[in-house]
């Protein structure tokens, strides 16, 4: 069974910019594709972004086009999620999941593998 672990979160300020990192253990990233989610508190669980198993597509939810950037380095069995241009509207606990298959989507059902989540806050 994979184990997924996300670090990386952390306060910061309006405008400035984190990475979080989710790492594989236990199993492999590599043929499958991989999201991020975030959920604010009192929200239901928002799709963030993903990555096909070779990195060389990405999806992403319109609220985040051209400040984030997910990408993956399958040698490390790692997902990133480089986020610029903070705003407090993406304070949320980010969660990376690995999917089912190796086409990506922004439907939670398709992934069955998750992590705990990491922190992210943003301040105004």
């Amino acid at each position: 069974q994979v184990q997924l672990v996300e670090s990386g979160g952390g306060l910061v300020q309006a405008g400035g910019s984190l990475r979080v990192s989710c790492r594989a253990s236990g199993g492999t990233l590599s043929l499958y594709a991989v999201g991020w989610f975030r959920q604010a508190p009192g929200s239901e669980r928002e799709f963030v972004a993903a990555i096909n198993p070779n990195g060389n597509n990405q999806y992403y939810n319109e609220s985040v086009v051209n400040r984030f950037t997910i990408s993956r380095d399958n040698a490390k069995n790692t997902v990133y999620l480089q986020m610029n241009s903070l705003e407090p509207e993406d304070t949320a606990v980010y969660y990376c999941a690995r999917s089912r298959y190796s086409t990506y989507s922004r439907l939670a059902g398709q992934y069955d593998s998750w992590g705990q989540g990491t922190q992210v806050t943003v301040s105004s």
